[in-house]
């Protein structure tokens, strides 16, 4: 459950901006794989604690919805 709840955080988050990035730039790229920040910033915003934020996103990470950080 907290799985899905992550993919849809990412995808419903990520979507919204991408939507503005796409009227401003049309050489962003567009879909997955998203920014590893911009899914730390889509957990927060659902209220995840920081250790929470970074799991679900290393999950994401996994199945290639995310980009790795750079570390």
């Amino acid at each position: 459950m907290s799985m899905a709840l992550a993919l849809a955080v990412a995808a419903a988050g990520l979507g919204a901006s991408a939507a503005t990035a796409q009227a401003s730039s049309s050489a962003h790229k567009q879909g997955p794989p998203f920014p590893y920040q911009d899914c730390l910033k889509a957990t927060k915003n659902k209220g995840e604690s920081p250790s929470q934020g970074r799991w679900h996103c290393d999950q994401l990470v996994k199945k290639g919805w995310v980009l790795p950080p750079n570390r």
